[in-house]
């Protein structure tokens, strides 16, 4: 492995020298400097700027912690919740709804489509839940989907709505003011390293996360609505990577969220292109591919040519997961690797492989 290496990933992306480099400074003791929660709550002022909306928690674990705490903290015990699913992390919410005592009732359509609407209506008129969940990008397949009208259905009906924006916010427009609890994560887009969520959470939200005790402590939401201007976090904060994600949030306000998000359309669209002159397909059939991951199908050879690109051309490419583990290979331009020179360097080496 060089110093040359390029990981084009879709998370955890490339750590720019800045946020590295800010990552290296001394940091206070987050439990008894008030220093660090002046920097917190500043840090929480960006991603306000980022999110359009005006409350956010950090919570010290990677991307994942934040859907588990997002239905630890709302779902009781007997609560429905309808998990909205045309993916793997669609459909892995069943299983932290089912953790906290709650009904799961998936409404699934297949990993190729987008979210059945008609579907996801009928059920919402027929039934009666207490949360939904759903994923805008499903980072597994390359796939955005159209949250919007879903989102509006669930208003109609009063459902409380839990989005899994880990691989899309920061990188494409996320309809957050029209969310509940918004989750994201510092690996993604925003270039940071792993270990910390970020979500924004909804006063509906937090009156359902009061309303009850939750039998957790690390996936307590509660305890971050007043954890800022009370000067009490729940537990030790991890205050290097908060630093790397303050110089990360920097970077992305400093270039301007429209350019940020022209440039990862840009570096998609290169990467597409060119993929289909090489004669690869996109991955996803009538769904909408995202601007911050490309999902190539390969057909039982991507783990071969992964490793091949690793040893041979020092890129970091991503197979797909669970069955699709071998016949999907996925190019990350995402977050700082959204540019069209590092797209470009990524395909010539797959051209080359590929002869």
């Amino acid at each position: 492995m060089s110093d040359d290496r390029l990981r084009m990933t879709p998370g955890p992306t490339e750590v720019p020298a800045a946020v590295r480099e800010r990552m290296s400074e001394p940091t206070p003791n987050p439990d008894v400097e008030p220093e660090f929660f002046e920097f917190y709550r500043g840090l929480t002022d960006k991603l306000e700027a980022i999110y359009g909306d005006d409350d956010i928690a950090i919570l010290g674990g990677e991307g994942i912690l934040g859907l588990e705490a997002a239905i630890a903290s709302l779902v009781e015990p007997g609560d429905r919740v309808l998990c909205i699913a045309n993916g793997l992390y669609g459909e892995g919410f069943a299983d932290f709804v089912d953790m906290a005592g709650g009904e799961a009732v998936v409404c699934d359509a297949p990993w190729r489509d987008p979210l059945d609407l008609e579907r996801i209506e009928s059920r919402l008129a027929d039934e009666s839940f207490d949360v939904a969940t759903l994923v805008h990008c499903e980072t597994p397949t390359g796939t955005l989907n159209d949250i919007e009208p879903i989102l509006d259905a669930l208003e109609e009906h009063g459902v409380i709505s839990v989005v899994d924006a880990v691989s899309s916010l920061g990188g494409t427009p996320v309809p957050t003011d029209r969310i509940d609890v918004c989750l994201g994560a510092s690996q993604k887009c925003f270039s940071a390293p792993p270990g910390l969520t970020v979500c924004s959470i909804s006063d509906r939200a937090w009156e359902q996360i009061e309303s009850f005790e939750t039998e957790s402590l690390y996936t307590d939401l509660e305890p971050w609505r007043d954890a800022a201007a009370d000067e009490w976090f729940p537990y030790t904060h991890l205050s290097s990577n908060l630093y790397g994600l303050d110089a990360a949030t920097d970077l992305l306000l400093e270039e301007g969220l429209e350019s940020v998000f022209e440039r990862h359309e840009d570096a998609a669209a290169r990467c597409r292109e060119r993929a289909a002159d090489l004669g690869l397909s996109l991955y996803p059939d009538e769904a909408t591919p995202s601007p911050t991951v490309t999902a190539l199908e390969i057909d039982g050879s991507a783990t071969a040519l992964q490793r091949t690109l690793a040893e041979d051309h020092d890129i970091v490419l991503a197979t797909g997961l669970g069955d699709l583990e071998d016949d999907i290979l996925r190019i990350g331009h995402m977050g700082h690797n959204a540019r069209v020179d590092r797209v470009d360097r990524t395909i010539d080496a797959l051209a080359a492989v590929l002869e």
